[in-house]
């Protein structure tokens, strides 16, 4: 009985230094992978940054364009990358053998910026995926880890490099988990990348990066009628993120079809976008972060979130580079302003259910997108946010700003399907 009873307990001692060295392993390694990331998050914060704020000053830069889509080609041409998948490739060196090389991380810097210096329209966030997983392998390759370390340290500097940019930790650790296959979460890389995610935030934030975060002073009680107009808003949403899907991959298809030669495309839709900002006005190149806030507090064209959607086709899909993320924040922010008063819902309040929305539809990540309402926007209309992403997640079907996002299970019954996004 005895010799049982210190078997048991030896057993259970082993299998607790286990979980114990795991534990220690983790929070050494994900405190330093964030670290890393979070310096280089702050460096790529400040670059755009400083772009956006040169081309706010300079507005000739603007006509510069099709020169930095030239430059921003021969860059990844010059090391070796022929066919760049961007966002892509990163979310499939989670599921399959391939490797983000380390030169990416300094391409997608280098192009956002020149991207942002000269008027195209793209974000950051995307940007800071591709960033953060390129800087997550190199560090598991230099210490020698195993593949399924690699994955869980490529996840790690995506989450921490999305932080250090957007300043959101628990949506940017949750965010990388969700995106890669819907349904399907790694739980064991959740200590990993949220730990990750809070030092690069510390090292971000003591570099200068700011948090983003908005004040929604609308607190709207749950009735039916309520309920029943965010419902609406949320479903239109997904309508709108099927339309910016579509369009970003319809325009790189286009590009492709008719301007068979990489700099042709790039200086094409470089004087294309210039034209375009010309004529809509400069609200539509950048980031348009200045545009956001504006509909927050529930003032915006009706038709701004279509003009977005046009300007930044033309950009990403004409080779520039950066994010898709903060434009679909754009698009959501200032469609559900138009709709706030249509539906005599206040319009900012509107803007926020419209911006979480649309990022549900385009990402497929309801859960970070729940979370991402509460470090946006406070935990006062939760339930109607957590109802907008429910809805928006369900009627946007299929498609996804990502194509080698996997779709494992059907979002309209509990069936294993085993598809990808398109």
């Amino acid at each position: 009985m005895m010799q049982q009873w210190l078997e048991r307990w030896a057993e259970n001692a082993r299998g607790a230094r286990r979980y114990l060295a795991v534990f220690f392993k983790w929070a050494v390694v994900a405190a330093a992978c964030g670290a890393v990331c979070g310096a280089v998050g702050a460096a790529f914060y400040h670059a755009v940054a400083l772009a956006t704020s040169l081309r706010t000053a300079h507005p000739w830069l603007l006509f510069l364009l099709p020169a930095a889509g030239l430059a921003i080609v021969g860059l990844y041409h010059l090391a070796g990358v022929l066919k760049d998948e961007g966002t892509n490739l990163i979310l499939a060196s989670i599921h399959t053998d391939r490797k983000p090389p380390l030169r990416m991380a300094a391409l997608i810097f280098t192009g956002t910026a020149l991207t942002h210096l000269c008027g195209g329209s793209s974000g950051r966030e995307g940007a800071a995926l591709q960033i953060g997983g390129s800087l997550g392998n190199a560090v598991a390759a230099r210490l020698h880890l195993d593949d399924k370390d690699h994955i869980t340290l490529t996840m790690c500097g995506m989450s921490a490099v999305f932080c250090a940019v957007f300043g959101t930790p628990l949506t940017a650790a949750l965010f990388s988990l969700e995106v890669v296959s819907v349904g399907i979460w790694h739980y064991s890389a959740l200590l990993p990348c949220l730990i990750s995610s809070i030092a690069a935030h510390q090292v971000a934030t003591w570099l200068g990066a700011q948090p983003e975060a908005y004040l929604i002073t609308v607190t709207k009680p749950l009735s039916v009628a309520q309920n029943w107009r965010v419902m609406l808003v949320a479903a239109l949403c997904a309508a709108v993120g099927i339309l910016f899907c579509c369009a970003l991959h319809g325009a790189a298809h286009l590009y492709q079809r008719f301007l068979k030669n990489p700099y042709a495309r790039a200086a094409a839709g470089g004087v294309l976008m210039a034209a375009f900002a010309l004529a809509a006005g400069r609200d539509y190149t950048g980031a348009g972060m200045h545009v956001i806030e504006r509909a927050l507090d529930g003032e915006c064209a009706p038709w701004a979130f279509l003009l977005k959607i046009a300007a930044t086709a033309l950009t990403l899909g004409a080779g520039f580079k950066g994010g898709e993320i903060v434009p679909a924040f754009f698009v959501g922010a200032t469609f559900g302003c138009a709709l706030g008063n249509l539906l005599h819902l206040d319009a900012g309040f509107a803007a926020a259910i419209g911006l979480i929305a649309v990022f549900c539809a385009v990402v497929n990540c309801p859960v970070a997108s729940i979370v991402l309402s509460i470090e946006l926007f406070g935990a006062d209309n939760l339930v109607l946010f957590a109802l907008a992403a429910a809805v928006s997640y369900l009627l946007s079907g299929p498609y996804s700003l990502y194509a080698t996002q996997s779709l494992p299970y059907s979002k309209l019954e509990p069936r294993y399907v085993d598809r990808h996004t398109r």
